[in-house]
Protein backbone atom coordinates (compact mmCIF):
# COMPACT_ATOMS: atom_id res chain seq x y z
CA UNK A 1 0.00 0.00 0.00
CA UNK A 2 1.27 3.78 -0.52
CA UNK A 3 2.65 4.67 2.25
CA UNK A 4 1.41 8.35 2.29
CA UNK A 5 -2.35 6.95 1.61
CA UNK A 6 -2.02 4.67 4.90
CA UNK A 7 -0.47 7.69 6.66
CA UNK A 8 -3.70 9.72 6.15
CA UNK A 9 -5.95 6.98 6.59
CA UNK A 10 -4.35 6.26 10.05
CA UNK A 11 -4.91 9.84 10.66
CA UNK A 12 -8.49 10.19 9.34
CA UNK A 13 -9.22 7.18 11.60
CA UNK A 14 -7.27 8.77 14.81
CA UNK A 15 -9.50 11.94 14.27
CA UNK A 16 -13.06 10.01 13.76
CA UNK A 17 -11.69 8.69 17.03
CA UNK A 18 -11.69 11.72 19.03
CA UNK A 19 -14.88 12.93 17.41
CA UNK A 20 -16.70 10.37 18.74
CA UNK A 21 -14.67 10.37 21.84
CA UNK A 22 -15.60 14.15 22.53
CA UNK A 23 -18.98 13.57 21.59
CA UNK A 24 -20.00 10.83 23.58
CA UNK A 25 -17.39 11.47 26.55
CA UNK A 26 -18.09 14.89 26.95
CA UNK A 27 -20.77 16.15 24.59
CA UNK A 28 -18.80 18.60 22.55
CA UNK A 29 -20.11 19.14 19.08
CA UNK A 30 -23.43 19.59 20.86
CA UNK A 31 -23.72 22.91 22.81
CA UNK A 32 -26.66 24.78 24.38
CA UNK A 33 -27.52 27.06 22.01
CA UNK A 34 -28.90 30.52 22.23
CA UNK A 35 -31.17 32.90 20.64
CA UNK A 36 -31.52 36.79 20.95
CA UNK A 37 -34.59 38.68 22.14
CA UNK A 38 -35.07 42.59 21.74
CA UNK A 39 -35.94 43.20 25.47
CA UNK A 40 -34.39 39.87 27.49
CA UNK A 41 -31.11 39.99 25.72
CA UNK A 42 -30.29 36.19 24.93
CA UNK A 43 -32.56 33.13 26.03
CA UNK A 44 -31.41 29.65 25.65
CA UNK A 45 -33.17 28.84 22.95
CA UNK A 46 -36.37 26.65 23.45
CA UNK A 47 -36.75 22.52 23.35
CA UNK A 48 -33.46 21.11 23.34
CA UNK A 49 -31.80 18.80 25.39
CA UNK A 50 -28.20 18.21 25.62
CA UNK A 51 -24.89 15.98 27.76
CA UNK A 52 -22.01 17.75 28.44
CA UNK A 53 -18.80 16.52 30.77
CA UNK A 54 -21.44 13.70 31.64
CA UNK A 55 -24.27 15.99 33.06
CA UNK A 56 -27.78 15.97 31.63
CA UNK A 57 -29.19 19.15 30.46
CA UNK A 58 -33.00 19.87 28.92
CA UNK A 59 -34.43 23.02 28.21
CA UNK A 60 -38.36 23.25 27.62
CA UNK A 61 -40.63 25.20 25.39
CA UNK A 62 -40.18 28.56 27.98
CA UNK A 63 -36.64 28.44 27.54
CA UNK A 64 -36.66 27.13 30.95
CA UNK A 65 -34.33 24.51 32.52
CA UNK A 66 -36.76 22.68 33.18
CA UNK A 67 -39.33 20.00 31.58
CA UNK A 68 -41.78 20.75 29.62
CA UNK A 69 -44.68 22.13 31.43
CA UNK A 70 -48.40 23.43 31.28
CA UNK A 71 -49.54 26.79 31.60
CA UNK A 72 -52.44 26.16 33.52
CA UNK A 73 -51.73 25.03 36.97
CA UNK A 74 -53.28 21.92 38.81
CA UNK A 75 -55.05 23.09 42.01
CA UNK A 76 -53.38 20.24 43.66
CA UNK A 77 -49.77 21.44 42.56
CA UNK A 78 -48.10 23.83 44.81
CA UNK A 79 -45.76 25.47 41.63
CA UNK A 80 -42.39 27.86 42.41
CA UNK A 81 -41.14 29.81 39.61
CA UNK A 82 -37.35 29.88 40.20
CA UNK A 83 -36.23 33.02 38.31
CA UNK A 84 -31.84 33.44 38.15
CA UNK A 85 -28.53 33.68 36.20
CA UNK A 86 -26.08 31.01 35.96
CA UNK A 87 -26.35 29.85 39.85
CA UNK A 88 -30.12 29.39 39.33
CA UNK A 89 -29.65 27.45 36.13
CA UNK A 90 -26.06 25.36 36.88
CA UNK A 91 -24.82 25.31 34.07
CA UNK A 92 -22.82 22.47 32.54
CA UNK A 93 -21.40 21.12 35.54
CA UNK A 94 -24.84 20.59 37.16
CA UNK A 95 -26.79 17.35 35.93
CA UNK A 96 -30.37 18.29 35.35
CA UNK A 97 -31.31 16.21 38.69
CA UNK A 98 -28.64 18.24 40.78
CA UNK A 99 -30.02 22.08 40.12
CA UNK A 100 -31.62 23.83 42.55
CA UNK A 101 -35.14 23.77 41.00
CA UNK A 102 -35.00 19.84 41.23
CA UNK A 103 -33.00 19.99 44.82
CA UNK A 104 -36.19 22.42 46.06
CA UNK A 105 -38.63 20.32 43.97
CA UNK A 106 -37.38 17.35 46.47
CA UNK A 107 -37.23 19.06 49.47
CA UNK A 108 -40.65 20.59 49.24
CA UNK A 109 -42.85 17.38 47.80
CA UNK A 110 -41.50 15.64 51.36
CA UNK A 111 -42.96 18.78 53.51
CA UNK A 112 -46.28 19.24 51.60
CA UNK A 113 -48.20 16.95 53.46
CA UNK A 114 -50.19 19.26 55.72
CA UNK A 115 -50.15 21.89 52.77
CA UNK A 116 -53.40 20.71 50.86
CA UNK A 117 -51.00 19.93 48.15
CA UNK A 118 -50.02 16.58 46.36
CA UNK A 119 -47.56 17.51 43.90
CA UNK A 120 -44.81 19.99 43.69
CA UNK A 121 -43.58 21.88 40.66
CA UNK A 122 -40.28 24.40 40.86
CA UNK A 123 -39.46 25.62 37.53
CA UNK A 124 -36.43 27.31 36.22
CA UNK A 125 -36.35 30.44 34.08
CA UNK A 126 -32.48 31.38 33.91
CA UNK A 127 -29.60 32.02 31.83
CA UNK A 128 -25.61 32.58 32.32
CA UNK A 129 -25.09 36.37 33.13
CA UNK A 130 -28.77 37.44 33.27
CA UNK A 131 -29.30 39.96 36.38
CA UNK A 132 -32.27 42.11 37.44
CA UNK A 133 -32.97 43.35 34.12
CA UNK A 134 -33.08 40.48 32.30
CA UNK A 135 -35.43 38.64 34.51
CA UNK A 136 -37.67 41.60 34.47
CA UNK A 137 -37.55 41.04 30.72
CA UNK A 138 -38.29 37.53 30.35
CA UNK A 139 -41.31 37.73 33.31
CA UNK A 140 -42.78 40.53 31.14
CA UNK A 141 -43.08 38.53 28.01
CA UNK A 142 -43.84 35.30 29.55
CA UNK A 143 -45.71 36.09 33.32
CA UNK A 144 -45.50 33.82 36.25
CA UNK A 145 -46.75 30.74 34.81
CA UNK A 146 -49.94 30.86 37.72
CA UNK A 147 -46.64 29.95 40.25
CA UNK A 148 -47.73 30.52 43.88
CA UNK A 149 -44.78 31.58 44.93
CA UNK A 150 -41.80 33.63 42.64
CA UNK A 151 -38.18 33.71 43.73
CA UNK A 152 -35.77 35.81 42.31
CA UNK A 153 -32.44 34.33 43.29
CA UNK A 154 -29.05 36.90 42.19
CA UNK A 155 -25.97 37.69 43.55
CA UNK A 156 -23.70 40.49 44.63
CA UNK A 157 -22.40 40.91 41.51
CA UNK A 158 -25.68 41.64 39.98
CA UNK A 159 -26.29 44.80 41.94
CA UNK A 160 -24.33 45.99 39.21
CA UNK A 161 -25.62 44.44 36.12
CA UNK A 162 -26.06 45.89 33.09
CA UNK A 163 -28.66 46.43 30.33
CA UNK A 164 -30.00 43.54 28.56
CA UNK A 165 -27.92 42.65 25.39
CA UNK A 166 -27.59 40.58 22.77
CA UNK A 167 -24.00 41.52 21.71
CA UNK A 168 -22.69 37.63 22.89
CA UNK A 169 -24.93 35.71 21.18
CA UNK A 170 -23.09 33.54 18.20
CA UNK A 171 -20.44 36.02 18.74
CA UNK A 172 -19.00 34.77 22.56
CA UNK A 173 -17.98 31.08 22.41
CA UNK A 174 -20.23 30.67 25.47
CA UNK A 175 -23.31 31.77 24.01
CA UNK A 176 -23.21 30.14 20.32
CA UNK A 177 -26.24 30.75 17.89
CA UNK A 178 -25.74 27.08 16.28
CA UNK A 179 -24.34 23.79 16.33
CA UNK A 180 -20.79 23.33 15.10
CA UNK A 181 -19.53 21.63 12.37
CA UNK A 182 -17.38 18.70 14.84
CA UNK A 183 -16.60 18.62 17.80
CA UNK A 184 -13.26 18.66 17.24
CA UNK A 185 -13.51 22.87 16.58
CA UNK A 186 -15.71 23.26 19.77
CA UNK A 187 -13.13 21.43 21.69
CA UNK A 188 -10.37 22.94 20.35
CA UNK A 189 -12.27 26.88 20.20
CA UNK A 190 -12.69 26.10 24.10
CA UNK A 191 -9.47 24.31 25.42
CA UNK A 192 -7.12 25.58 23.28
CA UNK A 193 -7.92 28.94 22.01
CA UNK A 194 -7.55 32.02 24.58
CA UNK A 195 -10.74 33.86 25.47
CA UNK A 196 -11.70 37.33 23.92
CA UNK A 197 -14.96 38.64 24.09
CA UNK A 198 -16.81 40.53 21.74
CA UNK A 199 -15.67 43.82 21.31
CA UNK A 200 -19.15 45.57 21.38
CA UNK A 201 -19.05 44.49 24.87
CA UNK A 202 -16.92 47.27 26.64
CA UNK A 203 -19.23 49.99 25.78
CA UNK A 204 -21.99 47.83 27.32
CA UNK A 205 -19.66 47.04 30.21
CA UNK A 206 -19.49 50.79 30.67
CA UNK A 207 -23.06 51.51 31.10
CA UNK A 208 -23.42 55.01 32.77
CA UNK A 209 -25.70 55.79 35.72
CA UNK A 210 -26.60 54.38 38.99
CA UNK A 211 -26.44 50.58 37.84
CA UNK A 212 -27.67 49.47 41.18
CA UNK A 213 -30.78 51.81 41.41
CA UNK A 214 -31.52 50.98 37.73
CA UNK A 215 -31.58 47.19 39.36
CA UNK A 216 -33.12 48.01 42.48
CA UNK A 217 -36.16 49.36 40.43
CA UNK A 218 -36.09 46.36 38.22
CA UNK A 219 -36.22 44.06 41.24
CA UNK A 220 -39.39 46.50 42.10
CA UNK A 221 -40.64 45.63 38.77
CA UNK A 222 -40.80 41.83 39.54
CA UNK A 223 -42.17 42.22 42.90
CA UNK A 224 -44.77 44.36 41.14
CA UNK A 225 -46.03 41.24 38.62
CA UNK A 226 -45.65 38.99 41.16
CA UNK A 227 -47.75 41.11 43.35
CA UNK A 228 -50.60 41.26 40.52
CA UNK A 229 -50.57 37.90 40.01
CA UNK A 230 -51.47 36.92 43.32
CA UNK A 231 -48.10 35.11 44.01
CA UNK A 232 -45.60 35.27 46.99
CA UNK A 233 -42.51 37.24 46.33
CA UNK A 234 -39.11 35.85 47.49
CA UNK A 235 -35.46 37.79 46.69
CA UNK A 236 -32.61 35.68 48.20
CA UNK A 237 -28.65 36.83 46.82
CA UNK A 238 -25.53 35.18 47.84
CA UNK A 239 -22.49 36.19 47.74
CA UNK A 240 -18.94 36.09 46.33
CA UNK A 241 -16.72 33.94 47.74
CA UNK A 242 -14.12 36.73 48.90
CA UNK A 243 -17.29 38.24 50.42
CA UNK A 244 -17.48 35.36 53.24
CA UNK A 245 -15.15 35.02 55.96
CA UNK A 246 -13.26 38.38 57.62
CA UNK A 247 -12.40 40.40 54.19
CA UNK A 248 -16.09 40.73 53.53
CA UNK A 249 -17.74 42.70 50.88
CA UNK A 250 -15.42 45.19 49.57
CA UNK A 251 -16.42 48.99 49.96
CA UNK A 252 -18.79 49.80 47.10
CA UNK A 253 -20.13 46.16 47.92
CA UNK A 254 -21.33 47.28 51.25
CA UNK A 255 -22.74 50.40 50.06
CA UNK A 256 -24.95 48.68 47.15
CA UNK A 257 -25.58 46.01 49.84
CA UNK A 258 -27.18 48.27 52.54
CA UNK A 259 -29.48 50.03 49.86
CA UNK A 260 -31.45 46.59 48.71
CA UNK A 261 -31.64 45.56 52.50
CA UNK A 262 -33.29 49.07 53.18
CA UNK A 263 -34.94 49.09 49.45
CA UNK A 264 -37.38 45.32 50.68
CA UNK A 265 -37.18 47.04 53.98
CA UNK A 266 -39.14 49.79 52.41
CA UNK A 267 -40.93 47.75 49.92
CA UNK A 268 -42.07 45.23 52.15
CA UNK A 269 -39.96 42.68 50.30
CA UNK A 270 -39.10 39.37 51.81
CA UNK A 271 -35.52 38.69 51.19
CA UNK A 272 -32.70 36.02 52.37
CA UNK A 273 -29.36 37.47 52.68
CA UNK A 274 -26.99 34.31 52.24
CA UNK A 275 -24.13 36.05 53.59
CA UNK A 276 -24.56 35.75 57.03
CA UNK A 277 -25.69 32.02 57.07
CA UNK A 278 -22.68 31.08 54.83
CA UNK A 279 -20.38 33.02 57.42
CA UNK A 280 -21.72 30.63 60.19
CA UNK A 281 -20.48 27.64 58.15
CA UNK A 282 -17.08 26.12 59.38
CA UNK A 283 -15.41 27.10 55.75
CA UNK A 284 -17.74 29.05 53.41
CA UNK A 285 -15.43 28.33 50.99
CA UNK A 286 -16.46 24.82 50.51
CA UNK A 287 -19.74 26.14 49.73
CA UNK A 288 -18.08 27.26 46.29
CA UNK A 289 -17.09 25.41 43.02
CA UNK A 290 -15.21 28.97 41.90
CA UNK A 291 -15.51 32.30 42.53
CA UNK A 292 -19.36 32.89 42.47
CA UNK A 293 -21.01 29.44 41.64
CA UNK A 294 -21.90 26.82 44.59
CA UNK A 295 -21.43 23.46 45.33
CA UNK A 296 -23.11 20.83 45.76
CA UNK A 297 -22.84 21.56 49.51
CA UNK A 298 -23.67 25.38 48.78
CA UNK A 299 -26.92 24.26 46.32
CA UNK A 300 -27.86 22.43 49.48
CA UNK A 301 -27.76 25.29 51.93
CA UNK A 302 -29.39 27.80 49.73
CA UNK A 303 -32.28 24.87 49.20
CA UNK A 304 -33.06 24.54 52.68
CA UNK A 305 -33.10 28.37 53.31
CA UNK A 306 -34.89 28.89 50.37
CA UNK A 307 -36.92 25.73 51.08
CA UNK A 308 -37.93 27.11 54.97
CA UNK A 309 -39.16 30.23 53.45
CA UNK A 310 -41.43 29.17 51.00
CA UNK A 311 -43.03 27.28 53.63
CA UNK A 312 -43.25 30.57 55.94
CA UNK A 313 -44.96 32.40 53.07
CA UNK A 314 -47.26 29.47 52.64
CA UNK A 315 -48.63 29.65 55.83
Amino acid sequence: MNVPILILAVVVGLLVVLELLLRWLFGFGNPLIYITDEQIGYLLAPCQQTRRFGNRIEINQYSMRSSAITLTRPTSMLRVLLVGDSIANGGWWTNQTDTLSAMLTRQLQSTITDTGFNQVEVLNASANSWGPRNELAYLQRFGTFEALVVVLLINTDDLFGTLPTSVPVGRDRYYPKSKPPLALIEAFTDLVLPYQPPPEMAAVNAEPGDRVGFNLEAIAQVQSIVNSAGAQFLLAMTPLVRETGESGPLDYESIARQRLTEFTQRKKITYLDFLSLFNDTQQPESLYRDNIHLSSQGNQLVCDAIGREIQQLLV
